[in-house]
């Protein structure tokens, strides 16, 4: 099994959102991902609560049987139609994937 991991950082405001309104858009987005692929077990979103300044703002945790489950997840488009907003309103991004 594979987990893949994602967190962002986000513009202070982009695409007329405000930091807060683009975390639950790209929640919503990628919520919408979950199910979609086979061979993905389990996905999650969630947003930082702004307890500690320096977390990042949106992560993504995920799992899936294999490879070619992540591959035919990163390729579906309702993943591609997320991956395009969230280009668009953050500012840094950091992955893993790590077999479990």
């Amino acid at each position: 099994m594979i987990r893949h991991i994602v967190m962002w950082k986000l513009k202070g405001d982009a695409e007329g959102g405000t930091k807060r309104e683009n975390a639950l858009r790209m929640k919503a987005l990628l919520d919408a991902c979950a199910g979609r692929t086979p061979g993905m077990r389990r996905l999650e979103v969630a947003i930082d609560m702004g307890i500690d300044a320096a977390a990042w703002d949106v992560v993504l945790d995920s799992d899936f049987d294999d490879r070619a489950a992540l591959d035919a997840y990163q390729e579906d488009p309702v993943h591609l139609t997320a991956k395009a907003f969230i280009a668009r309103v953050r500012d840094l991004r950091a992955a893993v994937d790590f077999e479990r």
